[in-house]
C-alpha cells in the first residue's frame, strides 16, 4: 500500500486558500479501505469542523492549500465541453464519408447531446455560483475601503496610535490585495465558461482556448473598482504618512 507522507505530515498544520487566508488546521483524514485518501477534515477557527475532498489539497513542503472547488469544477467542464463537441462534430464527418450507417450516427449523435446539454446545465449552475462570490468580493472590497477610509480618519485626529496605525493599515491592505486578486481570478474563469458555452463550432472553442492560454492576465484590480469609496484619496494619505517617517 503506497501512501502519500505529505498528506500524514500535514496533520496539525494551518490550512490556506489560494490567496493566503487561513482556513483552519489539519485534524485528520478520511481514508478508503484499499488505504486511499478520500477526504480532509479541517478544525476551523470557530471550532467548527470542515469536510473537504483531498483532490483539493495541495501540500508543499510546510505549505497546506486548500483550492477552490469551483474553480477545478470549473476548469473540468471547460476541457469536456468542447472535447464532446468535437467527437460530436467528428461523428457528422464520418457519416458524411459514409463510413458509419446513419441509425449508428442518430444514436451516438444523441447521446452526445445528451452529455452535452447536461454539462451545460451544470456550467450555467456555476456560473450562478460565480456570481454570487463575485458579488461577495464586491461587498468585501466596499467593507474593507470603509475600514481603510475610518482608519485614517481616526489616525488623523489622533485616537489612533501609529504603531497600531502601521499595523492595521497592514492588515486592510493585505486582505485588499487578497480580495482583488480572487475577484479577478473568478471573473477570468468566469469570461472563460461563458465564452464555450456561447461557442457554435469547435473553432471557437479552440479559439477560447489559445485565448485564454495566451491573455495576460489581467491588471490587479484596485479598490477604486468599488465607485462608492475612490481610492485616490487614500493614497494620498500613504504618501503624506510616508513622508512624515512614519
Amino acid at each position: 500500500m503506497t501512501q502519500n507522507p505529505n498528506f500524514f505530515l500535514s496533520v496539525g498544520k494551518d490550512v490556506k486558500d489560494e490567496y493566503g487566508r487561513k482556513i483552519g488546521t489539519v485534524a485528520s483524514f478520511a481514508i478508503t479501505p484499499s488505504g486511499k485518501f478520500d477526504a480532509v477534515f479541517i478544525e476551523q477557527g470557530d471550532g467548527k469542523f470542515l469536510k473537504r475532498s483531498v483532490e483539493n489539497l495541495r501540500v508543499e513542503g510546510t505549505d497546506v492549500t486548500l483550492t477552490s472547488t469551483i474553480k477545478s469544477h470549473i476548469s473540468s467542464l471547460c476541457d469536456q465541453i468542447p472535447l464532446i463537441w468535437r467527437k460530436d462534430q467528428a461523428l457528422k464527418e464520418l457519416v458524411d464519408k459514409k463510413k458509419i450507417s446513419q441509425e449508428l450516427y442518430q444514436e451516438l449523435h444523441h447521446n452526445f447531446e445528451g452529455v452535452i446539454n447536461q454539462l451545460k446545465s451544470e456550467a450555467q449552475k456555476l456560473l450562478d455560483e460565480l456570481d454570487r462570490e463575485i458579488e461577495g468580493c464586491i461587498n468585501d472590497i466596499k467593507d474593507l475601503n470603509y475600514a481603510l477610509v475610518h482608519l485614517e480618519l481616526e489616525h488623523e485626529i489622533g485616537k489612533i496610535d501609529n504603531n497600531s496605525y502601521e499595523t492595521a493599515f497592514a492588515i486592510i491592505q493585505e486582505n485588499l490585495k487578497r480580495v482583488n486578486t480572487e475577484k479577478s481570478d473568478l471573473e477570468q474563469i468566469q469570461n472563460k465558461l461563458s465564452n464555450i458555452l456561447l461557442g457554435d463550432t469547435p473553432h471557437s472553442f479552440e479559439q477560447t482556448e489559445t485565448e485564454a492560454k495566451t491573455e495576460e492576465p489581467p491588471a490587479e484590480s484596485s479598490s477604486s473598482e468599488t465607485p462608492e469609496l475612490p481610492e485616490p484619496p487614500v493614497v494620498v494619505y500613504v504618501k503624506e504618512i510616508g513622508k512624515s517617517g512614519i
